[in-house]
C-alpha cells in the first residue's frame, strides 16, 4: 500500500464560519466520493486558508463529518498578492493502492483556476 496525496481547493464569497466549514465539507465530500475512499484510510489531512479566512477552522468541516480518529492540521497561506482570495486548500494523504494517475483531485468554483488541468468538469 502506498500513501498518495490528493489535492482540492475551493473558495468561499465571505469571511463567514459557516461558509467556510460549509464549503470545506462539500470539498471533503467531492475527494471521498470522487476516489471511493475510506475514512479510516485516510493518513492525515492539511488544511491551509487564505489570511482573509479567519472566523473558522477547515479542520471543523472534517470533525463535524466523523473523521474523529484522523489527524488533522490547518495552516495559514502565505499572503501573496495576485493570489485568489477567500480560498481554502487541502491535502489529503490516503493509503491506498490505487496508481498515481487513477487519484481525482478536486478544484471547485473559482478555486478551478489554481489547476484547470485538474479541476472537476462538474460540480
Amino acid at each position: 500500500m502506498t500513501c498518495r496525496g490528493i489535492r482540492g481547493a475551493v473558495c468561499v464569497e465571505t469571511n463567514d464560519a459557516a461558509a467556510i466549514v460549509a464549503a470545506t465539507r462539500e470539498m471533503l465530500e467531492h475527494i471521498v466520493a470522487d476516489n471511493d475512499l475510506a475514512v479510516e484510510d485516510i493518513a492525515c489531512v492539511i488544511f491551509t486558508a487564505t489570511p482573509d479566512l479567519d472566523t473558522a477552522y477547515p479542520a471543523r468541516a472534517a470533525r463535524e463529518m466523523g473523521w474523529m480518529t484522523t489527524p488533522l492540521l490547518c495552516e495559514q497561506e502565505m499572503a501573496v498578492k495576485s493570489g485568489l482570495p477567500h480560498c481554502i486548500r487541502v491535502l489529503l494523504l490516503w493509503n491506498t493502492d490505487l496508481p498515481a494517475d487513477r487519484v481525482r483531485h478536486v478544484y471547485l468554483g473559482k478555486a478551478r483556476a489554481l489547476r484547470p488541468d485538474l479541476a472537476n468538469a462538474e460540480e
